[in-house]
């Protein structure tokens, strides 16, 4: 088997099956959907993913697909008569600790198996599945913060110091204002934020999202859609891309803001997002994670994508393990 790296995805040429097409793809080929991030969903006609994550992209994206949905840990074969498309091989979704539905790919056919994670955290949160990763021959990793600098605190650490913020902003009189991605940063602090005693209001996007993790079970604690008359004195969780000075006018009065994101580790973080404070939560395994994922996979190759990918392939190599970075947007031809 063989798989290309092309247009920024992995594609299994012999399957017909893309890993996370960030575009459309023709209806002849299915994509496997890692999560309902929006720069991981598309248009596309045929999918496999989870049933959160199909509910999630059906919030996001309109229109009519195939979908095979798929739970956690179902070893399917693609050669049943069942699907649109016979391919000669085995897929089993697993957490992958992201956010709610996150899947990583386990595909398995007579020439080997390839695991690709896509977006994946190992440390245990709030409101995601627990990641679960297995054995592959080859493994293809997101390295989002693939340098040793990236080493993030536990999460009941920084959720207790983004509380604390949030006190001593309400103790000045001031709205806190906490820009948090709609799916899935958010919903890892609201709990935190609800046993806490605030009252919380979520932007119209997040509170879309939040339902969601509700309709499967997620129990986040109370909360509130936005309404500016009922702004004051409550905590206000939305997205960092929000029209944030309409939303500061509309409060009135005092506003502070803080940034819920893993890049919080860099000190020019709160400036490049025009924040008051900056914590580091994240949605993405650390530098310390990356490697432990590494050896808990055991592949025989491993290939790495996004952000610091090139970095973290070079510190596998140094510990004897083949590992390129798949960095190139031209097409990448390789024997699994």
């Amino acid at each position: 088997m063989e798989f290309e790296f092309h247009r920024g995805a992995v594609h299994l040429p012999s399957l017909g099956l893309w890993l996370d097409a960030h575009k459309p793809i023709g209806p002849a080929e299915a994509v496997f959907v890692s999560h309902a991030h929006s720069d991981h969903i598309a248009g596309h006609a045929e999918v496999f993913l989870t049933p959160a994550t199909r509910d999630l992209m059906r919030a996001r994206v309109s229109g009519e697909r195939i979908e095979h949905v798929l739970e956690f840990g179902r070893r399917v074969d693609l050669s049943d008569a069942g699907f649109k498309v016979r391919r000669p091989a085995h897929l089993t979704l697993l957490p992958a600790g992201h956010v709610l539905g996150s899947a990583m790919s386990l595909v398995e056919t007579d020439a080997g198996s390839l695991l690709y994670t896509g977006d994946f955290k190992l440390q245990a949160g709030r409101s995601a599945e627990v990641c679960e990763p297995r054995h592959a021959d080859v493994l293809v990793m997101e390295t989002t913060f693939g340098r040793p600098k990236y080493a993030f605190p536990p999460l009941s650490e920084v959720a207790a110091q983004v509380v604390t913020w949030c006190r001593a902003t309400l103790a000045e009189g001031a709205v806190p204002l906490l820009l948090a991605y709609s799916l899935g940063k958010s919903q890892e602090i609201l709990p935190s934020l609800t046993e806490a005693g605030f009252r919380v209001m979520l932007s119209q996007p997040t509170a879309k999202m939040t339902r969601i993790y509700a309709r499967f079970g997620r129990d986040l604690g109370a909360w509130e859609e936005w309404d500016v008359e009922r702004a004051a004195g409550a905590v206000v969780l939305a997205p960092p891309g929000a029209k944030l000075n309409a939303l500061k006018a509309a409060v009135g009065g005092k506003v502070r803001t803080a940034v819920l994101t893993g890049w919080a580790i860099d000190s020019s973080c709160r400036y490049r997002y025009q924040a008051d404070a900056a914590f580091p939560l994240s949605d993405h395994a650390d530098f310390p994670d990356l490697l432990e994922f590494v050896k808990r996979v055991a592949p025989k190759r491993v290939f790495t994508l996004h952000g610091y990918a090139t970095e973290f392939a070079t510190k596998l190599r140094e510990q004897g393990i083949e590992a390129w970075a798949l960095g190139e947007e031209n097409q990448l031809t390789l024997k699994l």
